[in-house]
């Protein structure tokens, strides 16, 4: 089994299937808009987000940055036990419940995480994998204004989340929006930081900064479907294009 107990389909002669995921054909019928959200989106990377990232690099050690990754994937615990459940990768599901039960004690409410100090590392839970793993296949790539690169199943996967998580209702039911916003806030913050010297290098070597952003997610994307499995499928890799093009 692909992604824990029970994770994947199965096809009616009892054999497993594997989960839908991406083929090295780049599926972007929408190239044209998706280029066009593309320009619209890199300029205001930019122009705002680029710089408060860099800004918040050097303002903010190291330690504190990661103390604050760290509570957002802990705040983070019940969208990936859904998942988890929802996958049927019960394995899964009680590393997750350890993690949060240890790290919002043991860790001070996540800021430490003492759990993957003890051998028990982060996983990333997704609806868009759960899609996949119930064998929904990606739909046409895309690139969502301010979002980014995405695609039909993550863009629904991304909205049903959005719209659900725990933090959000609670949030909105007791007036206090301004702890999501803040969450959205330190989120986006986190992961623009994270991505810094990856981004400018392939913005540098890149010779379609477009097309190779669009490979990376789309191999980012079926990473995290097979939980760092091998890929069943054996197809070929696909072109890089993050090959400087001076000779």
């Amino acid at each position: 089994m692909l992604l824990g107990v029970s994770a994947c389909a199965h096809n009616p002669d009892g054999t497993p299937q594997h989960p839908a995921l991406a083929g090295p054909e780049a599926n972007d019928p929408l190239e044209g808009m998706n280029r066009g959200i593309f320009w619209f989106n890199d300029q205001v990377d930019q122009a705002v987000l680029r710089p408060v990232a860099q800004a918040y690099r050097w303002a903010i050690p190291p330690a504190l940055r990661d103390a604050v990754s760290n509570v957002l994937n802990n705040v983070r615990s019940p969208l990936t036990l859904a998942n988890n459940l929802l996958q049927g990768d019960w394995d899964g599901a009680g590393v997750t419940v350890e993690r949060f039960v240890i790290n919002s004690t043991v860790g001070i409410g996540g800021l430490v995480d003492v759990a993957a100090a003890n051998g028990i590392p982060y996983h990333y839970e997704s609806l868009s994998q759960t899609f996949a793993v119930w064998g929904i296949d990606e739909g046409p790539y895309l690139v969502l204004p301010f979002l980014g690169a995405s695609s039909v199943r993550d863009a629904v996967g991304f909205g049903l989340e959005a719209w659900g998580d725990p933090v959000t209702r609670v949030s909105s039911n007791t007036n206090n929006d301004w702890a999501n916003y803040t969450r959205v806030g330190l989120t986006v913050l986190d992961v623009r930081s994270t991505y810094f010297e990856a981004l400018d290098d392939l913005r540098k070597n890149s010779v379609d900064y477009y097309a190779a952003i669009r490979a990376a997610y789309r191999q980012q994307r079926d990473g995290y479907v097979l939980n760092g499995k091998a890929d069943p499928r054996q197809y070929p890799s696909i072109p890089d294009y993050s090959q400087n093009p001076d000779p």
